[in-house]
């Protein structure tokens, strides 16, 4: 038997960034700074997700820099080739199956405009 399951709780790191394709599918990539509490302070991981269909426009719509949400989802790693180098590279992605909006409407709203903290989340 196999598990692959991711459940974090964050605050985004910056707009979302979204693509509209033609076949009328919807992506949506995002970071999330999640505290690790470590012996002196708090320390943020940052994760990369990425939210396809109806959970990439509910992020496009409603979550902002700075917004507190909950994802569920899996890890996968993302393979290309380096331009340079033609070394292989990769890097950890969080593919989100559930996005929780977290934040009151108040605080969703107020993250629209405000400066996102690293000590704030």
């Amino acid at each position: 038997m196999s598990l692959n399951v991711v459940n974090l709780v964050g605050r985004v790191g910056g707009e979302p960034d979204v693509k509209f394709f033609d076949s009328g599918s919807t992506k949506c990539k995002l970071t999330l700074a999640v505290k690790r509490p470590t012996k002196d302070s708090d320390q943020p991981d940052w994760f990369n997700l990425e939210l396809w269909g109806n959970e990439a426009r509910i992020a496009a719509d409603y979550v902002h820099k700075g917004s507190l949400i909950g994802v569920q989802g899996f890890l996968k790693f993302e393979t290309w080739s380096d331009r340079a180098t033609g070394a292989e590279r990769s890097s950890p992605v969080i593919q989100v199956n559930r996005l929780h909006l977290l934040g009151s409407k108040q605080d969703n709203n107020a993250s629209t405009g405000a400066e996102y903290r690293e000590d704030e989340f």
